[in-house]
């Protein structure tokens, strides 16, 4: 189902305005995403060139408490912008490539995974990120307003916490197998999120 045909009052709450501006940016989200940002990437820098491991989770844990900060504030104080969702997806893959470098120099047992995990989320979750710009909705989040399943499979709580999770999981009990196996449905997903986002477009005239 496409944006166009849904009622009135579900696109009234999610969907904004094409010509409305984009931010603002100094917002209170913003700055927990520029602080976790900085700390993250720097425990990490600093845990690969000493190969520490224990430092690398410590970074990831910043990350991951800082992700889950900066979206509650967002939505608390009711600061969702599209500059802030684009900033968040931005420097989600900073603190990501940090921390995927660290952990492939530690443990290089991880390099099939993490090969496979940079492609899934480096390159085509950062394409479906993004998708989100071409329709008026303020960000990812929201998406099920423009196709629900692609939604459900990428966005949707519990799809964020299984597509990470499972991954970083595995290779915290060092299951590698199970994590390559993992990485590789989650790359499937996105695959197949991408070919039906371009679906959508072209089926706009886009």
């Amino acid at each position: 189902m496409t944006m166009t045909h849904l009622p009135n009052a579900a696109q009234a709450l999610h969907v904004v305005p094409t010509a409305l501006p984009v931010g603002p940016f100094r917002t209170v989200p913003n700055a927990v995403t520029l602080v976790r940002t900085v700390l993250a990437v720097t425990i990490g820098s600093i845990a690969v060139a000493s190969g520490d491991l224990m430092l690398l989770a410590v970074a990831y844990g910043v990350f991951w408490a800082g992700d889950i900060a900066d979206g509650w504030s967002a939505r608390k104080l009711g600061q969702e912008t599209r500059a802030g969702a684009v900033f968040d997806i931005v420097c989600d893959r900073a603190c990501t490539g940090i921390l995927c470098v660290g952990l492939v120099a530690s443990v290089p047992s991880a390099l099939p995974v993490v090969v496979v995990f940079v492609l899934s989320f480096m390159v085509l979750d950062s394409m479906l990120s993004m998708a989100f710009l071409c329709w008026p909705v303020l960000s990812p989040n929201y998406f099920h307003v423009v196709d629900r399943r692609v939604w459900q499979l990428n966005w949707s709580p519990l799809a964020k916490a299984a597509n990470t999770a499972g991954v970083v999981g595995a290779l915290a009990l060092e299951l590698f197998s199970v994590a390559f196996a993992v990485a590789v449905v989650v790359l499937g997903v996105k695959l197949w999120s991408a070919r039906r986002v371009i679906r959508l477009l072209a089926a706009e005239g886009r």
